[in-house]
């Protein structure tokens, strides 16, 4: 990492004390006794379009909305993968999915019988932030692996409260039901999906009507335990992923349907969240995140979301399906604004662990930037590009304002057929989120440049063994 990149960050001095060189120190730059608290919440399989302060007219999120009026909120933030698990590595390694195996070249993600997880040499952001005095828990869905050598408390995390994959999966569904019709009238013995505290199963099936409340009664008591810091709390949601369930008090609340109560409810469960920092008097040396994995599941109608005026959704490599919401708040720190800088939960990573005081891994490529200088309005995004894959393929990739697909597809049953374009389309994402009107022929420079950009970013990647195509006797 070079000095540029280092010129705005915090550094650790004396063992916790913090603080940055006068000259390079601007108002908004946290100077703290200790390093800060990292939040990061993330919701499974919801869509750009679904809150408030992204435009959803009437399902109802204030605390999300006030996390957004109140902190900073990006416009042009992305998932690194449009499913849950390949994405879910990023997050937590900082690496693009291909690098550490989290893809197969048939199945999009892990399920209970894979035979693999992510890889024990891959350095996580709970071990790394662990390794600078940081408790770290998690609470929620893993999904990087089932075994017990993959288990988030092998990968640095101090306690896990969660399901170890996605919610339908484990089914046990009457004879001559349907998946479909079971996930659109669900019943909590149609999936027995674990319940695990740390390594041990409690329950099973999981009573996902009350897996939300109980998600957030875990992080508030583990902010409570913790409150002297520092400490990294992943809440990674295991909803809106169907099978869509929601507590009794806010079932059938919501006037966008189950669908709205459920996003409802994952509101209160941040506004919970935000209290209890509140009441730990610890608001003001916290960063809270809040994001979602991928687009939504479009083939579910009303149970699945909205990306609003993006194309596609979840497993599409079209903006919906991986374009999403990217809330940060940190009250006193971070100025109220919205950016429209290119940034992917991706960056996480490396800007939780600079804010630590910390330094990335330098024995491999770390492919997430640090987002301070956006964060703390001292500069531009380092990222500028993004690539967009599905199976280990590089479907898109985005340099600046321009998008070039290489592939089109829809995915679940939903358009397009797959296309492989001969001549790549080139969409302005500036003036077309949407992705309605190839300017290709318009723009060759700008052509030019961004196929030009992808080459090389092809070039330079490196690819694993598909750990997500092992999978029972196979």
């Amino acid at each position: 990492m070079d000095g540029r990149h280092r010129r705005h960050r915090l550094t650790a001095i004396a063992g916790l004390t913090l603080l940055v060189a006068a000259c390079e120190l601007t108002p908004r730059t946290p100077t703290l006794d200790q390093p800060p608290n990292i939040v990061i919440i993330t919701a499974d399989d919801m869509g750009y379009g679904d809150l408030g302060s992204y435009g959803h007219p009437n399902i109802r999120t204030p605390h999300l909305d006030r996390m957004a009026a109140e902190g900073q909120r990006w416009t042009n933030f992305y998932a690194q993968a449009p499913v849950c698990s390949p994405s879910r590595a990023a997050l937590l390694t900082g690496r693009v999915h291909v690098r550490s195996g989290m893809f197969g070249r048939r199945q999009g993600v892990f399920f209970p019988d894979s035979r693999s997880g992510l890889p024990d040499e891959e350095v996580t952001l709970a071990e790394a932030l662990g390794e600078l005095g940081y408790a770290t828990g998690i609470v929620g869905k893993w999904h990087l692996g089932h075994l017990p050598q993959y288990l988030p408390t092998r990968h640095g995390f101090d306690s896990w409260y969660g399901i170890p994959y996605s919610n339908d999966m484990d089914q046990n569904l009457p004879e001559g039901l349907t998946n479909r019709s079971a996930l659109f009238e669900p019943e909590i013995d149609y999936w027995q999906v674990p319940l695990i505290r740390n390594e041990t199963e409690f329950e099973r099936p999981t009573d996902q009507t009350t897996l939300t409340r109980r998600y957030t009664e875990e992080a508030v008591a583990f902010i409570e335990a913790n409150r002297d810091g520092p400490f990294l709390l992943y809440l990674p949601h295991s909803m809106p992923h169907v099978p869509l369930f929601a507590s009794d008090e806010f079932r059938e609340q919501s006037t966008a349907g189950i669908y709205g109560d459920v996003i409802e409810e994952i509101d209160w469960s941040v506004g919970q969240v935000i209290a209890a920092l509140d009441r730990a008097g610890v608001s003001e040396r916290t960063l809270v995140v809040f994001t979602s994995d991928n687009g939504p599941w479009l083939s579910f109608q009303t149970h699945g979301g909205t990306s609003g005026l993006l194309r596609g959704g979840k497993g599409t490599t079209f903006e919906g399906g991986m374009r999403v919401p990217g809330i940060f708040w940190w009250p006193g720190t971070i100025e109220p604004g919205v950016t429209q800088e290119i940034g992917s939960a991706m960056d996480l990573f490396t800007t939780a662990i600079a804010l630590a005081g910390g330094q990335v891994p330098d024995d491999r490529p770390i492919d997430g930037v640090d987002l301070s200088a956006v964060l703390f309005d001292e500069g531009p995004s380092p990222r500028d590009v993004m690539a967009y894959y599905r199976l280990g393929e590089l479907y898109a990739f985005r340099q600046g304002r321009y998008k070039v697909h290489f592939v089109t597809e829809g995915r679940y049953g939903l358009p397009p057929e797959r296309t492989d374009h001969d001549t790549p389309l080139l969409f302005d994402l500036d003036q077309d989120p949407s992705e309605r009107f190839d300017v290709a022929a318009e723009r060759p420079e700008a052509f030019d440049a961004v196929v030009a950009a992808a080459e090389r970013y092809r070039a330079n990647m490196t690819f694993a063994e598909p750990l997500f195509d092992l999978r029972g006797g196979s």
